[in-house]
């Protein structure tokens, strides 16, 4: 029976989730090699983008979907079950076109106008320094994790400006450059999601132009121009909230993979000691707690959208403790995950160690994936508990 809570399931959405799908073994096959290589085969990236994948959250007048943001994180997931590092560069790549969106018209044609399959990079890090000249900013600066960069033409990087009110304060603006303007610094040697090639990017005193710098956390119309000309409520949604799940969702599909793979370990492995996997109590606790947590964040994660897609809209407003905890509970998602596959390892003894199995590689992918700042679970759980507890809201993504 059709749930009106899955009317984002058009079927455009479903056939490009159908073809997400059909990649999954490719994925799966060249796992192994992007891990050991540090690299996903342009021919992989090629292949998504032939599915017409990066542009789920891309504008209609730029050849995109403009579709719910439901699609892209389901897509995302469904590419997880294959190969995590080729899902967390396609969250971090295909959000890209959904913040493009909200720059000034002269930037959205700088990079389409030519060709509206152009990808951009990027490494939000506010490290970039930009000095005010006539029409733009000389910037400079180094960052680090930048996923998929060698894939890209362009690069979304991270920088501090004075806000534009005069009280001084200082705030996230994210600043567009061609791949002219910046150096790849070949550097990604990890332990997990090896695949992204999450290289660093130098930047030496270079001009950007106004028109290529957007305020991150500026919601309203004047700090997001892109509205003028894509006015869709898909473009009225705050960044963080699009951003965060990019960066956690690939967790809960790497998830449902390691699942997969031990229940078709279980169906053939005998231990060491003669007893078979399927019959060990401790197998069949971690398959099955494994299986209700995915099934558990993922009510929780299209829950949540539900709730945002709404407030785009209709523009209402979302209380900020309802922000906080549900940046709390995406921040939350590859902890749990972890956790969840640790035990699906242990559960495979000492046999399982071996690099053979792909349960290996989840679990220093999501451990990797736990790192980013964005998933930093105990601080964004403490800053909810703070506003729970009377105390002011600290978060300024929030």
């Amino acid at each position: 029976m059709s749930n009106a809570q899955d009317d984002y399931l058009t079927p455009e959405a479903i056939t490009l989730i159908e073809r997400a799908r059909a990649l999954v073994p490719m994925l799966a096959e060249r796992a192994f090699a992007a891990d050991r290589d540090g690299r996903v085969l342009p021919e992989t990236i090629q292949a998504i983008a032939d599915a017409g994948l990066y542009r789920v959250l891309q504008a209609k007048r730029f050849g995109g979907y403009e579709l719910d943001p439901r699609v892209f994180y389901t897509i995302q997931m469904t590419l997880a079950e294959g190969c995590m590092s080729t899902a967390w560069m396609y969250g971090v790549l295909g959000v890209h076109p959904w913040q493009l969106a909200l720059f000034p018209e002269q930037a959205q044609q700088d990079v389409w106008a030519q060709d509206n399959s152009t990808r951009i990079a990027s490494t939000y890090m506010p490290t970039g320094k930009a000095t005010p000249v006539e029409g733009g900013y000389r910037f400079s600066g180094r960052w680090g994790f930048s996923t998929g960069s060698e894939h890209c033409e362009w690069v979304f990087l991270g920088g501090l400006l004075p806000k534009k009110d005069g009280s001084g304060q200082l705030e996230h603006a994210t600043f567009l450059l061609p791949k002219a303007d910046y150096r790849i610094e070949d550097n990604w040697d990890v332990i997990g999601l090896r695949g992204t090639g999450s290289h660093d990017i130098v930047v030496n005193d270079v001009f950007v132009p106004e028109h290529r710098i957007h305020r991150t956390n500026d919601h309203s119309d004047a700090g997001c121009p892109g509205r003028a000309t894509n006015p869709g409520w898909l473009y009225r949604i705050p960044f963080t909230q699009v951003f965060q799940r990019a960066v956690s969702s690939a967790c809960i599909g790497a998830l449902d993979g390691a699942i997969e793979s031990f229940r078709q370990r279980s169906l053939a492995h005998i231990g060491k000691h003669g007893i078979k996997m399927a019959e060990d109590v401790n197998a069949q606790q971690a398959v099955t707690e494994a299986m209700m947590a995915s099934d558990q964040l993922k009510l929780v994660l299209f829950r949540n959208y539900a709730r945002i897609v709404h407030c785009a809209k209709t523009g209402d407003a979302m209380p900020v403790e309802e922000r906080l905890m549900q940046r709390a509970q995406a921040a939350s998602v590859p902890k749990l995950t972890f956790d969840r596959v640790n035990d699906l390892m242990r559960a495979c003894a000492a046999s399982g160690t071996f690099k053979t199995n792909p349960i290996e590689r989840v679990l220093r992918d999501i451990a990797t994936g736990r790192g980013h700042i964005a998933n930093n679970t105990d601080a964004y759980v403490r800053a909810h508990g703070a506003v729970m507890l009377g105390l002011p809201n600290a978060d300024p993504y929030i």
